[in-house]
């Protein structure tokens, strides 16, 4: 699973971090989506896929 984030559309909202706190984190200055080093592991994968359901402004994407 290769997960990407695209800052520009980033609005804020901090629900990826709430569906999957071990992939993603929220920068200090602006609120937006900071996707953490590493790929996700196996057991986090159900979260991301809820945190790209859940991102209102579409800027998570999944590629397996």
């Amino acid at each position: 699973m290769r997960v990407t984030v695209d800052r520009s559309l980033c609005c804020s909202s901090g629900l990826c971090v709430l569906a999957a706190p071990e992939v993603f984190d929220q920068a200090d200055d602006d609120g937006r989506v900071v996707l953490l080093p590493g790929a996700p592991p196996e057991s986090a994968w159900s979260a991301v896929e809820e945190a790209v359901a859940c991102c209102p402004a579409g800027a998570i994407e999944v590629e397996d």
